[in-house]
Order: structure tokens, then C-alpha cells, then sequence
């Protein structure tokens, strides 16, 4: 199974993804370059996090225009699973491939601490290996992570279940005080209506090895990992 790690000037995550894909999990793994038009035979597709061309006029604002991202979009419109973390969530937004924004966080400061996610939805690619309710520890690292969509827009997600992930306490409850940036509804991850492009502001690609301070940041990407398998031998 091959992993395809796009980068934009300014990723500052890309070879975390890489590694925890190609070392942890010993996928294939490739960089591909933002201005790549292929993606080389990948079967999955990763933004990762960072501070594409800068964060200029807004997060992932540029980088949606990308020649790379055309591929993906066509990548993603043909069922290919794409996962959008942290600035690789803000891209997807921008490009339209996920519905919302992400807004500064409400204190206005950058927060680098870890915290606790529930698992909302167990049918995604990136999801299939965890199980509802579940709530994983993963660390972020951002200044804009305050999810935020109108009424119509949060109200449709929730119909059809495309909120996967949402910012709660230790033991599973979503609090004001478990919300670090004041995103809506402590949404912290949400997917497309097709159910196989997901983006999320924490980082479960740093979560992966026990020296790391968690390994729960495996279920989301073991899960694509099985899935695909699954897939084909069916």
C-alpha cells in the first residue's frame, strides 16, 4: 500500500507523516512535490500540517491552487481516501473538498499541548478500526483551529453524520473546558459526504509510538491501512 505525502512550501509535517507511515507502519511512501501533476500510483493521500506558502491571505488559501491539488481533487472524486491534518485540514476547506472554515482560535493563541478526541463515526476509511465513542489522546498545533460553519452547514453534518471527531474530556464528555479553540460543537474532525476525505486539526501521525507520549494516533491510520485491505480482497 502506498501513501503519498503531499508538500507545499512551508509543510513543517510531512516527514512525521512519512514516517509514521513508511517506519510504523511499513507502508511505501512518497513525497510529492506541490507542483507534481501525479501521485504517483498512491492509494492514500495525506496534507499534512505546517504553514503552506506561509499562511498568507489565509491558511491553506494558496495552496488550494496548486497544480498537485487538481489531482487530488480528481483523486478524491474517484473515492480515493484523503486525509487533510492540521494546515492539510485548512487546504481541504479552501479547495471545497470539506465544508466549514477554521477560524483563530478564541483566545487568539497558538496552542501546542495534547488533547482528548471522540471518535463520532466508525464508517470512514480513516475511522473503520476504532470504535464509536472512543476517545483518543493526540497532540495539536495550531493558531487557527476554531471550526466554524453556519447553521444550515453544521446542522446537515450532523444529519449525515459527517462530524468523526470531536474535542472532549478524558473520559469521553464534551465540555467548554475540553474545547481548546472554540470550535462549534467541539467539532474537531469532519468528513465529506462520500465519507472518504476526512480532515482533523489534531495530529494523529505524532501519535504513534509510545516515546511520543501516545499511540492512539494509530487507529486513524491503521484503519486506512485495513480498510484498503479489506477492499481488496473483497
Amino acid at each position: 500500500m502506498k501513501f503519498a505525502v503531499i508538500e507545499f512550501p512551508g509543510s513543517n509535517c510531512d516527514h512525521d507523516a512519512y514516517h509514521a507511515t513508511k517506519h510504523v507502519l511499513g507502508q511505501e511512501a512518497e513525497f510529492i512535490w506541490h507542483k507534481d501533476t501525479d501521485l504517483a500510483g498512491a492509494d492514500v493521500v495525506i496534507l499534512p500540517g505546517g504553514f503552506s506558502y506561509g499562511d498568507y491571505l489565509r491558511t491553506g488559501a494558496i495552496a488550494r491552487f496548486s497544480p498537485v491539488m487538481t489531482r487530488v481533487r480528481e483523486f478524491a472524486d474517484a473515492g480515493g481516501p484523503v486525509i487533510g491534518i492540521c494546515n492539510g485540514f485548512q487546504v481541504l476547506l479552501e479547495a471545497g473538498l470539506l465544508e466549514g472554515a477554521l477560524l483563530r482560535n478564541r483566545r487568539l493563541k497558538f496552542l501546542c499541548q495534547h488533547v482528548h478526541v471522540r471518535v463520532e463515526q466508525t464508517d470512514t476509511p480513516f475511522t473503520c478500526g476504532g470504535a464509536e465513542g472512543q476517545v483518543l489522546k493526540l497532540p495539536i498545533a495550531h493558531g487557527e483551529g476554531n471550526y466554524h460553519a453556519g447553521p444550515e452547514t453544521i446542522a446537515a453534518l450532523e444529519a449525515n453524520r459527517q462530524v468523526i471527531f470531536r474535542y472532549c474530556s478524558p473520559d469521553g464528555v464534551t465540555t467548554e473546558a475540553a474545547n481548546p479553540n472554540g470550535s462549534h460543537a467541539s467539532i474537531a474532525g469532519v468528513c465529506n459526504a462520500g465519507r472518504n476525505v476526512v480532515g482533523l486539526m489534531p495530529h494523529p501521525e505524532r501519535a504513534c509510538e509510545s516515546a511520543l507520549g501516545s499511540v492512539d494516533g494509530l487507529v486513524v491510520l491503521e484503519s486506512v491501512v485495513s480498510a484498503l485491505a479489506a477492499k481488496g480482497a473483497a
